[in-house]
Parts: structure tokens; C-alpha cells; sequence
């Protein structure tokens, strides 16, 4: 139990992963951090979820980006 509390990962789906992301970056810093095509061109929730839901380091790249943002924020 104790290490599900530690896991940022924990209890948070991809969807608002994404949307945490895109809040703090913006679709395009988001697109040049990770760059792949659903962050660059007509970006949009629906889809990119539909890419990285199908490819699995495109969502491996986006879950540890999440994790160093809630990392930083929880040192600030």
C-alpha cells in the first residue's frame, strides 16, 4: 500500500496524464519534448490518447515525463 502512495503513476489513466501534460506544456513544447506527429500536427486528446494507447513507447516517454513533472513539483 505504502508504495502505491509513492507512485505518481498510481490511480491516474492516461487521459489525465495527457491533459495534465498539455495543461503544463502546451500541445506545442509538449510536441517538441516528445516528438511524435499527434503532439505536432492538429493535436488533440482523442487522438493522441488513440496513438499511445496502440504504442507502447510513445506512452512509456509520456508516463516518465508526467512522473518528472510531479517529481520537480513536489521538490519545489
Amino acid at each position: 500500500m505504502e508504495n502505491q502512495q509513492k507512485d505518481p503513476l498510481h490511480g491516474m489513466t492516461l487521459e489525465k496524464i495527457l491533459q495534465a501534460l498539455v495543461t503544463n506544456y502546451g500541445w506545442e513544447h509538449l510536441g517538441t519534448k516528445i516528438p511524435v506527429r499527434c503532439f505536432n500536427e492538429d493535436p488533440s486528446i482523442k487522438s493522441s490518447l488513440h496513438f499511445l494507447r496502440r504504442t507502447p513507447w510513445a506512452r512509456k516517454k509520456v508516463e516518465d515525463l508526467y512522473v518528472q513533472v510531479v517529481d520537480s513539483l513536489r521538490k519545489s
